[in-house]
């Protein structure tokens, strides 16, 4: 057995498809009878459908999204904090720095799917290295192996 996709029941599939287009930059690689396959392995699928799959009706569905997230990485988090506030998407929280260092934002999509978009760790060691860390301070102040920061370094 292997994980294919993350399904996830959208009100509105034009408008969450568009929100993961133009906000994620993810590509639409399949749209057909009410689910939409984005790439990065995700799956839109409109709410009236997914009900009628799983046999329910309004009153007995309770859609809660706090409990799991998507998570991405980029370099340019500064850049996409722009991107962010543009679109005027709600976010969770700011932009923060967390202590080993990496800086993610996270927030909402239209349906209420929390995502968090962070900085990549390559980004964070290279920042660290030219603060003139040693690979040793920057692996300690990060919490990862060494050898992984003399290997995305190079």
């Amino acid at each position: 057995m292997r994980y294919k996709n993350t399904v996830l029941i959208v009100q509105d599939l034009d408008r969450s498809k568009a929100f993961y287009r133009h906000i994620l930059d993810l590509k639409v690689l399949l749209d057909f009878h009410g689910r939409v396959t984005l790439s990065s392995g995700i799956v839109l699928e409109s709410y009236e459908i997914w009900k009628d799959l799983i046999h329910k009706d309004d009153n007995d569905i309770v859609l809660l999204n706090h409990a799991s997230e998507l998570y991405f990485e980029i370099d340019d988090i500064d850049a996409f904090m722009i991107k962010l506030n543009e679109h005027n998407v709600p976010l969770i929280h700011p932009l923060k720095e967390h202590t080993w260092g990496q800086r993610t934002v996270r927030f909402y999509d239209p349906d209420g799917h929390v995502i968090e978009v962070g900085e990549t760790l390559k980004k964070v060691v290279k920042r660290y290295l030219s603060q003139g860390l040693s690979y040793e301070e920057a692996a300690n102040k990060i919490g990862i192996p060494v050898d992984y920061i003399k290997h995305i370094h190079f």
